[in-house]
C-alpha cells in the first residue's frame, strides 16, 4: 500500500489484527527484512512494515536526513490514525525510533531500539572505516547519512516519555558503552545485550527478536 504524507509517498504492508506496532527497517534495507517477524506478530498485533524514504518502493527524496525520517513515521501514525502504536526499530530505524519519541512521545506505546548510536562515533572503528570505503565506492547519499548524521545529544533522550527496551548484539557494530549510554538517559528504559547475537543476525529472516520483546509489548 502507499501513502502521501505530504510530498513524500511511503510504501507500507499491513497484516494481523491487534495492538498497533511499525517495524522501521535499517540502512540500504527494506520492510522485507521483517518478513518472518511480521508473520509471527500479525497474530497477536496489527502490524504496520513500512519502507523508509528512498527504500524499498517508497519516493526517493532530494536529501536525507534521519529527522525527515522520523516526521514521516509521524505523519504515517496521523494520518492513518494508529492508536499508540509500538515503534520497533532496527539501526537506522533505531535511531527513527528514538527521533520520533523524542518529538512525540504523545503518539506511542513504546519503543524497540534495536542496534541504535546517537552519533556516528557510536560505531565501532572498523565498521566506520569499511562504511566510509563503501561510500568512497558508490558515493550513495544514503550511506554518506550514517557518515554524518545522527547527532543527538544524550539530553534530548530525557523527552522520551514512553518505556523503552535498547536492545544490541554483543557482537554489534554499535559500541557496547553507546547502547548502554541511551538506556541510562531514557528515565524508563531496559537495555538488553543480546549473547552471541552481531548487528543484524537476531533481525534479517527471523522471528528471534519476539521473543525477547513479546512481554515488553503487552
Amino acid at each position: 500500500m502507499y501513502i502521501q504524507l505530504n510530498s513524500q509517498v511511503i510504501c507500507y504492508e499491513k497484516t494481523g489484527q491487534g495492538k498497533p506496532v511499525i517495524l522501521i527497517h535499517g540502512n540500504n534495507e527494506d520492510h522485507h527484512i521483517f518478513d518472518a517477524l511480521a508473520e509471527t506478530m500479525s497474530k497477536y498485533h496489527t502490524v504496520y512494515a513500512m519502507d523508509t524514504r528512498g527504500h524499498g518502493e517508497s519516493a526517493t527524496p532530494k536529501e536525507y536526513h534521519y529527522t525527515d525520517m522520523a516526521n514521516d513515521v509521524i505523519n504515517l501514525i496521523k494520518a492513518l490514525n494508529i492508536e499508540k502504536p509500538a515503534l520497533i526499530g532496527f539501526s537506522d530505524g533505531g535511531i527513527i525510533a528514538l527521533l520520533v519519541a523524542i518529538k512525540a512521545s504523545r503518539l506511542l506505546s513504546s519503543i524497540v531500539c534495536c542496534g541504535a548510536n546517537l552519533n556516528p562515533a557510536g560505531i565501532h572503528h572498523r565498521d566506520l572505516r569499511e562504511i566510509k570505503k563503501e561510500y568512497k565506492k558508490t558515493n550513495d547519499p544514503i550511506t554518506r547519512m550514517m557518515l554524518v548524521e545522527p547527532d543527538i545529544d544524550p539530553s534530548e533522550l530525557n523527552r522520551i516519555t514512553v518505556p523503552a527496551m535498547i536492545i544490541a548484539g554483543e557482537k554489534d557494530c554499535i559500541k557496547e558503552k553507546e547502547t548502554k549510554r541511551i538506556a541510562e538517559n531514557i528515565s524508563n528504559s531496559k537495555m538488553l545485550i543480546l549473547e552471541g547475537e552481531n548487528h543484524s543476525s537476531y533481525i534479517e529472516g527471523t522471528d528471534a527478536l519476539y521473543r525477547y520483546i513479546a512481554t515488553f509489548l503487552v
